[in-house]
């Protein structure tokens, strides 16, 4: 009972000092702790802010490709405008599948409407690795958010344990366990798990909403892989002599 009223009544003993005096009284290990939680804070909110901007802009330009793509009247006349559709995933692997096909054309020395099979084969191949190279630059960084989740409130609860064993030593040192000897120090070490706190609720929360984003787009992409190719074995087949 006596030592919730001496809290009650020394609430100065940690309210008084200021979050920075705080953290400049800490010790160097407790330093580093938050300055590392600061680097994976700072990281973060990058990659959660520049994601924001190139998913939007990349669905966007995936939403007026495909408007475009499926008013076309032929892919040849329409290849222009279509690659020129900047951001778009779907752009480039209308471009990888083109890229194929000239190829195959230069290889044979034979009209397009002659290419086989194995010919196909090697286009839908071109479109299915365009594709999983523009999933995998989606997803590019994201995997440092669940890191930053992982691992941030773990190195949060280090820096605090350490803190708490520095406030325990400094007891054993003065021979005193009052309140104003023992606040200070678990103050300094909360401040630890807060840091980590405060860079991991952000980079879960972002981590989750990308990932589901990105599911949703990657299962876009796998789509229109097989749309083109059936808009390229369709105009193929129907250029092909008789």
């Amino acid at each position: 009972m006596q030592n919730i009223v001496a809290i009650l009544l020394m609430p100065d003993v940690v309210a008084g000092k200021k979050l920075t005096d705080l953290i400049g009284s800490s010790s160097p290990f407790a330093k580093i702790v938050l300055a590392i939680l600061l680097l994976f804070s700072i990281v973060s909110w990058a990659i959660i802010l520049y994601k924001f901007f190139e998913l939007r802009a990349t669905q966007k330009a995936n939403d007026k490709f495909i408007q475009e793509f499926r008013r076309r009247k032929s892919l040849d006349k329409s290849f222009n405008a279509l690659s020129r559709i900047s951001r778009s995933s779907y752009a480039v692997m209308l471009g990888a599948a083109f890229i194929e096909m000239e190829s195959i054309v230069r290889g044979t020395g034979e009209q397009k409407g002659v290419i086989d099979d194995d010919g196909l084969n090697h286009i839908a191949d071109a479109i299915d690795r365009a594709g999983i190279s523009q999933a995998m630059k989606l997803e590019r960084y994201v995997v440092f958010l669940a890191t930053t989740a992982n691992a941030s409130p773990f190195i949060g609860l280090l820096g605090t344990v350490w803190g708490i064993m520095d406030a325990f030593a400094e007891i054993g040192v003065r021979g005193t366990a009052t309140l104003a000897v023992v606040a200070p120090g678990i103050a300094e070490a909360l401040i630890a798990t807060v840091a980590g706190l405060g860079a991991a609720i952000p980079a879960v929360i972002a981590y989750n909403f990308y990932t589901n984003q990105l599911r949703q787009m990657n299962s876009e992409i796998d789509n229109f892989k097989s749309e083109l190719y059936s808009a390229i074995k369709k105009e193929l087949s129907q250029v092909a002599p008789v």
